[in-house]
């Protein structure tokens, strides 16, 4: 496993490797990461058992983004009252996880603006997806892992989450521990 691409995936996707949130989506180059393919094809294989999966959802160019989600935390997001009727008002049909994720699949492929509703899959509060697309990004209270509209003072609590388990996890990582390594004994 390329340790560089087990960097990147410690430091934007550790709260989504430990379940504090339901999922975060990479981008990352294939110059840097030529056998990208290969290495989520081996992270899937030693992870999806621990309900950790790497997807690849969209390729633009030489870029590829990824979506790294445990599935228990994702679904059970998605099944959310408030999430499903923010993502039905958007135009996905419902239904289960995996149909959603096709549709948003098909939406970062196709569109040419970058579709907002991702947020709520990365479990943004619907909230502050709502006041994005309300004021194109500006007005926000607090800007962090994304453009906060309410709650501030809960979510900034939450960044600081977010930014210890990045850190906790990089270390690791930096230090040669495997991702395999940490999460296939939890």
């Amino acid at each position: 496993m390329n340790c560089s691409l087990e960097k990147t995936i410690a430091f934007h996707c550790a709260p989504a490797l430990v379940g504090i949130k339901p999922a975060n989506l990479i981008s990352c180059d294939l110059k840097q990461h030529p056998k990208l393919e290969e290495e989520v094809c081996a992270l899937n294989r030693s992870l999806n058992v621990r309900g950790l999966y790497f997807r690849i959802v969209c390729r633009m160019g030489g870029r590829v983004l990824m979506l790294v989600y445990r599935v228990q935390v994702l679904r059970k997001h998605l099944e959310d009252a408030q999430v499903l009727a923010f993502l039905k008002k958007a135009g996905y049909a419902g239904g289960d996880m995996e149909a959603m994720i096709l549709q948003l699949q098909k939406r970062l492929s196709a569109s040419r603006e970058f579709p907002h509703e991702t947020g709520v899959f990365l479990g943004y509060p619907v909230e502050d997806v709502e006041g994005f697309l309300r004021d194109g990004g500006k007005h926000c209270r607090l800007s962090g892992y994304w453009k906060v509209y309410v709650n501030e003072d809960q979510t900034r609590d939450l960044f600081k989450k977010f930014t210890l388990c990045r850190k906790t996890l990089y270390l690791l990582v930096s230090n040669g521990v495997s991702i395999v390594q940490l999460f296939q004994a939890a």
